[in-house]
């Protein structure tokens, strides 16, 4: 039994290994060319439900995009919030030299609920070719449209940056390192031409694409719908890109506490069980490390388990840095330990997720 263990251990991180390589070897996507000439117009798509204290720091960073702001189309839509949102959004577009609106949301189009809804119903408001979709709690770099604009090449229909989670605290800043892990794996995979997901808080949609599938509102409902339309993009032939570097990061408020950040990854769960079953059974393989090392450590004893675990650290920490690096941002070395202790209680909460199940809650509403 020991042997297995070992040997699947040594399997697993052998492969995060040589993905680690594969990070490090390449440089990612290189832009398709120029970007087009005259600059296109654009439109910016934000779906804000209850959104009155994160929105303003959003449109905020939109203002300060080095894109011609009169080339800009930002449309905001409100879905039934309690707060201020349309208010506080009006507020801080004042002045704005491109074209901003705020839409209420009040009917359901289609199969479409949710975020999706919002998204349908703006992207029939837009006026442009291209979809810059993002979150209300998103700050974007000036550099965001020509990023994510350069890798828009013919038969390209989705372009997802990155995503970076930053705050103040320890809780934080362990999601943060959380996230560049799991999009550097998804980098890797993807430049393999093997698509896999799509970040709906940093993504360009063409109208091409989107009309194409359908839009959401023909789309079967998921309370993932940025992989449910990545998928359908795909799905119609057209090509997608991941660009992992500093100019396309948008950075994400933090989920404030653990009960928070469990309700995310459930929500993320509906979207892992879409995904085709050969990346499903490597994600199975890749969550089973701690209790095989849990076995290990029962029947060969806490030294080669200790052993094995370091390796985890080394490798997992190199990729950790060289994505940090990547993205325009410092790893402190000494959260590495504490980042261990995370992903641990965090496999072992979605772990009891997944065999109790449940409803998914997100942004007060009900999704069963």
């Amino acid at each position: 039994m020991s042997g297995l263990l070992l040997a699947f251990l040594l399997l697993w991180l052998s492969s995060l290994a040589y993905a680690t390589w594969r990070f490090a070897a390449r440089l990612g996507a290189h832009p398709a060319g120029p970007l087009p000439q005259p600059l296109p117009r654009v439109s910016i798509l934000i779906a804000a439900r209850d959104e009155e204290m994160a929105l303003p720091r959003c449109l905020a960073s939109l203002r300060q995009l080095n894109y011609p702001a009169e080339l800009l189309e930002i449309l905001v839509g409100d879905d039934a919030s309690t707060d201020r949102t349309a208010a506080v959004a009006e507020a801080a577009m004042q002045g704005f030299a491109g074209r901003f609106q705020v839409i209420p949301i009040t009917e359901n189009l289609g199969q479409a609920r949710g975020k999706a809804n919002v998204l349908a119903h703006l992207a029939r408001h837009a006026t442009t070719e291209y979809f810059f979709i993002t979150d209300a709690d998103i700050h974007l770099p000036i550099s965001w449209i020509e990023s994510l604009l350069s890798h828009a090449a013919p038969g390209v229909g989705t372009v997802t940056g990155i995503t970076a989670v930053r705050g103040p605290r320890l809780f934080h800043q362990l999601q943060g390192i959380d996230w560049l892990l799991s999009l550097s794996l998804v980098q890797v995979v993807s430049e393999q031409g093997r698509p896999v997901t799509a970040m709906g808080n940093n993504m360009l949609v063409t109208r091409a694409a989107y009309e194409a599938t359908g839009g959401y509102e023909a789309l079967p409902f998921s309370v993932t719908e940025d992989f449910a339309l990545f998928q359908a993009a795909v799905a119609r032939g057209f090509g997608f890109r991941h660009v992992f570097s500093a100019a396309a990061r948008a950075d994400s408020l933090p989920m404030p506490n653990w009960p928070a950040l469990l309700k995310q990854r459930r929500r993320w769960l509906r979207g892992v069980e879409a995904l085709p079953l050969g990346l499903r059974l490597q994600l199975l393989i890749f969550s089973g490390f701690w209790p095989a090392l849990a076995g290990l450590a029962r029947v060969a004893g806490t030294g080669p388990a200790l052993v094995v675990w370091g390796g985890k650290v080394l490798v997992q920490g190199t990729l950790a840095y060289l994505g940090h690096r990547r993205a325009g941002l410092r790893l402190p070395w000494w959260w590495l330990p504490l980042f261990e202790l995370y992903t641990l209680a965090l496999t072992i909460s979605i772990i009891g997720f997944r065999v109790f199940g449940g409803a998914v809650v997100w942004k007060g509403r009900r999704y069963e």
